[in-house]
């Protein structure tokens, strides 16, 4: 899902868990992280929304949550954040951030 500066707000504050993936096309970790990312939206696509925001194209949403190094990613539940690993991630450290905002 692609997250945007004028539809973050909603999808943060929805039932389930989101999790934003803060990435630009020229950064190379979050290329490399991409197809992880793509994989567990794919496996979890019932139970939390993932999300992808183009540091370049959105600059309000990234300055609102202080994004200064990519890849980074943002765990919300309840409409809270609740975690955030900046840098690349492995799938199963990323699966193990998922399953404890079940």
């Amino acid at each position: 899902m692609v997250i945007t500066d004028s539809n973050w707000e909603g999808l943060i504050a929805g039932d389930k868990p989101v999790v934003i993936d803060f990435w630009a096309e020229w950064c190379g970790p979050c290329r490399m992280i991409a197809p992880i990312v793509e994989e567990v939206a794919t496996e979890y696509e019932e139970k939390v929304v993932v999300g992808k925001v183009d540091i370049d194209a959105n600059p309000n949403v990234t300055v609102h949550f202080g994004i200064r190094n990519i890849p980074t990613l943002l765990f919300f539940k309840g409409g809270e954040l609740v975690d955030k690993h900046v840098g690349a991630i492995r799938k199963p450290e990323l699966v193990a951030k998922i399953n404890q905002l079940l």
